[in-house]
Order: C-alpha cells, then sequence, then structure tokens
C-alpha cells in the first residue's frame, strides 16, 4: 500500500488495540532483562518503552489515508459557517473550494519537542479532541485579525479535489476574470498572506507557539490532564479561554467566553468585553474587545437526540459560527457546514511530520486540506463545543438574536442552550476542575431509561441527565 496524499481519504478510527497496551507491558515481564521486580527504576523505563510503542502505532496507524471521494448533490444548497453554495453553479462551486482551502487544518503530528512531563514527540492517538479545539480557535483568529472574505492566495490555485458532484461543468470565464488588479491589490495580498503565516505559526508544535500542542496541554494541567489523556470538549473550551489570556501579548484584543450551564450571560460577556480608557491615552481606547463565545452542550444521553438536528443546522448557517468541536465516539472531527443531512467537516485523524514554524517562509501547504469529508448527522456525538465569534458589541447584539432565532426551532421543550440577561455565579471564568458539585451541565432527553446513568469517573464532562 502506497500512502495517500493528506487530505484524499479518511484514517482508520479508533485507539490502538488493548492487546497492544497489553502487549507493550508483558513483554517487558515483571523480572525480565529490564531489571527485577524490586527495581526501582523498572517502571519508569517500562513506562518509557510503553510509550515509544504506541506512539510508534499510532503514527503507522494514522499516517495512512484511503482514498474516497465524497460525494455531493448539485441540488441541495452547501452550507459552511454561514455561507451557502449551489455546487451546479460552477463560480459558486469554485468559491466552495477556495472558502474550504481557506480553513486551517490541525492535526495530528509527530516528531515535535517533547511535552512537558512526557516522553511524547506525537499526539497520535490522543490529541484529536485538542486539534479540533485548535482549528475552532483559528478560525475565530482569521475572522478576528483578516478582512471578510479574505480567502488564501493558494487557495485560487487549487485545480484538483476529492469533490464529486454529478454534471459539474466547467466554471467559464467570469472566475478567471477576477483578481486581475496590481498595486493596491497584490500590496493588500501580502499584508494578509503575512497575518495568515502569523496566525498559522501561533499554532506550530513548539513550546513558544501560544496555541500550539505544548502550550494547550500545559493549560490543562490545572484541571487534572496530562499528555496522552483524552480531553472532551468541555475542557477544551476552557482550555482555549486561558491560552487565549495568556497569549494577550499576542492578541490583546480579544477575549473567549465559555457558558455556564448551557447558558450566555449577556452582563457577563458585555463585563469581559468593555474596556476602560487608556491612562495618559490621547484618546479613548477601543470601547469593546471582540469575543469568542464557546458553548459546552450534551444532545443527549449516549446518541444525538434527532429533535437537536435542525437547531444544529440552524447554527451552522449563521454568519457568527465559527463551527462545533465534536465528532463521533473517542474520534474527534471539526464540524463546518451540513448539506440535507450530512456534516461537513475537517478530520484532525492524519499525522504529518511536524514544522518547524521557527523557519522563514516554513510551508504552509500541510496547514490547509482541500477535500471535503461529510458524515450522517446522525452519527454526531452528543457531546460538542459550539463556537460563536462577535468583533464589535453591534455583531454581539446582532449575535444574540440570530441565535436565539436559530434555537428556538427546536421541537424540544428545552433548547441547546439559552442566551439570558443578568450574570452567573463566576462571569463564565470559572475552571471546571473548580466547579462546585451542583454546577454541572445539564442533558435534555427523552429516553427516561437513560436518568438512571451516572458518571462516576472523575471526567471534566460530566452531565445531569433530566
Amino acid at each position: 500500500m502506497n500512502p495517500s496524499s493528506p487530505c484524499e481519504g479518511q484514517s482508520p478510527e479508533g485507539d490502538p488495540p488493548e492487546d497492544w497496551f497489553h502487549l507493550s507491558t508483558v513483554s517487558l515481564g515483571t523480572q525480565g532483562s529490564y531489571g527485577s521486580q524490586d527495581d526501582p527504576e523498572e517502571p519508569e523505563e517500562r513506562g518509557r518503552l510503553k510509550s515509544k510503542l504506541v506512539s510508534a502505532w499510532n503514527n503507522v496507524k494514522y499516517g495512512w489515508s484511503f482514498k474516497s471521494k465524497a460525494r455531493f448533490s448539485k441540488t441541495s444548497p452547501l452550507t459552511m459557517l454561514g455561507q451557502s453554495y449551489l455546487l451546479s453553479h460552477g463560480v459558486e462551486r469554485e468559491s466552495f473550494r477556495r472558502a474550504f482551502a481557506t480553513l486551517l487544518w490541525l492535526t495530528y503530528r509527530r516528531g515535535f519537542p517533547q511535552l512537558d512531563g512526557s516522553s511524547l514527540t506525537t499526539d497520535s492517538g490522543w490529541g484529536c479532541m485538542l486539534r479540533s479545539g485548535q482549528m475552532l480557535l483559528a478560525q475565530g483568529l482569521l475572522l478576528h485579525l483578516l478582512p471578510p472574505g479574505w480567502t488564501w492566495l493558494s487557495a485560487h490555485h487549487v485545480s484538483k479535489d476529492d469533490m464529486e458532484v454529478q454534471e459539474s461543468r466547467s466554471l467559464g470565464p467570469e472566475v478567471t476574470k477576477k483578481g486581475r488588479r496590481k498595486s493596491i491589490a497584490s500590496f493588500l495580498e501580502s499584508r494578509t498572506e503575512v497575518t495568515h503565516r502569523r496566525v498559522v505559526s501561533w499554532f506550530g508544535d513548539h513550546p513558544i507557539a501560544p496555541f500550539g500542542l505544548h502550550q494547550l496541554v500545559e493549560q490543562g494541567t490545572s484541571s487534572g490532564k496530562k499528555a496522552g489523556d483524552w480531553y472532551g470538549p468541555s475542557i477544551v473550551a476552557h482550555i482555549l479561554r486561558k491560552a487565549v489570556e495568556a497569549a494577550s501579548a499576542e492578541v490583546s484584543n480579544l477575549t473567549v467566553y465559555v457558558a455556564q450551564d448551557c447558558t450566555v450571560y449577556i452582563d457577563d460577556v458585555v463585563r469581559m468585553c468593555e474596556r476602560p480608557l487608556s491612562e495618559g491615552s490621547k484618546g479613548p481606547s477601543p470601547a469593546w474587545k471582540s469575543v469568542i463565545i464557546l458553548v459546552p452542550v450534551r444532545l443527549g444521553g449516549e446518541v444525538l437526540n434527532p429533535t437537536y438536528i435542525k437547531c444544529v443546522k440552524n447554527l451552522l448557517r449563521l454568519e457568527c459560527c465559527i463551527g462545533i468541536i465534536g465528532g463521533k465516539p473517542k474520534h474527534s472531527l471539526f464540524f463546518v457546514g451540513h448539506q440535507d443531512e450530512q456534516l461537513l467537516y475537517l478530520d484532525p485523524h492524519y499525522s504529518q511530520s511536524t514544522v518547524d514554524i521557527t523557519q522563514d517562509n516554513f510551508p504552509l501547504e500541510s496547514f490547509h486540506c482541500k477535500c471535503p469529508r461529510k458524515m450522517a448527522i446522525s452519527r454526531m456525538d452528543p457531546s460538542c463545543t459550539i463556537g460563536l465569534y462577535a468583533k464589535s458589541q453591534k455583531d454581539f447584539e446582532l449575535l444574540c438574536s440570530a441565535v436565539s432565532t436559530a434555537l428556538s426551532s427546536s421541537t424540544e421543550k428545552y433548547p441547546i442552550f439559552t442566551i439570558a440577561e443578568g450574570q452567573g455565579q463566576d462571569g463564565g471564568q470559572e475552571d471546571e476542575s473548580d466547579a462546585p458539585p451542583n454546577s454541572i451541565t445539564h442533558i435534555l432527553t427523552k429516553d427516561k431509561e437513560r436518568l438512571r446513568r451516572t458518571n462516576t469517573s472523575n471526567s471534566m464532562d460530566e452531565f445531569v441527565l433530566l
């Protein structure tokens, strides 16, 4: 078998088989060549070797992909992050190609500097939720720092992908006539490309990258997480909040709000976003910080409650939506759109070599994917985090109105989440690890037999079924 290109297909799903872990431990023995049972260095040495074996397995497993085309309808509109495309129209299809190829694609990497407190140099097999969280944050940063409608310059030259659209037609001359301006246009393009490269570098797998894996793992330690652990969408939301707060030097005009108990409290968001006048300044500083709003929710018990499907699709139609961190059980994906009853996503389950983002003009191609993928929305794991972005105070007001309308479409008595006046207990800044026992997100499900289920683990993603 020859490996396909990074986004020509899906990687195998799931985690390494249990017998692999068993083999990696048992093969060392309790009294083998690595020392006697009483040797105090044996457990540490055995743990390091086990980690290397599992990492090697995951690098092989996620370093291969199987080519398969995603079929798209030519008659049904395709929605992606607030924009709608009819793929039977050449111009719209090209616009979708460019928009999709512009999204940042953060995947498993191998060969990066060791993560603190471990011997791991890859996140293959365990870091997919962190990667999905990176992609959501990256989309928010691109909206925050680049002009509306910006697309990656190299995306304009994409000539081949794995989209299959029946009776697709050539684009015609109208597309090639665009983008002919020079001078001012080329100057603006160069500036936006510099900003784009800077944003990509922030997600590099290097300890200095403010939103790279090293920093996210470090931010998770205060919540009891470490490298190699499974991260849920709720704890990732809090990790992203802390990472942005710690990176105020790089992103000074942005804050992240994490909803409490499936409620976005307007007063709390306003208090976080309003900024006092700068002391000693000649004029007033900007009165409002842009905000990324993260809403951890659970849309059912063991499976997705179908009454919430319409709401999920409605949210992805909003221009303020920056994606959904979700996926399938133990298999995180980053959802960005839908067509009919299929969700459009970016998949982090592909192991690529680490790119040295400290070098000038480091290659950008592996941070973008040209091959969209779809899955049935009914297969979506009910545990997810919804991302929203508001650049200005006016945008936030429009967000509240649009989201409330989108959520009101549910036939369920209780919406996915609510936007309410007033304040929460902690202004949305509470770390989940410090949450009191009663501060637990609620799940709404119509399956009464699931009400008996409780979460006895020490997981961050605890929910109460109502």
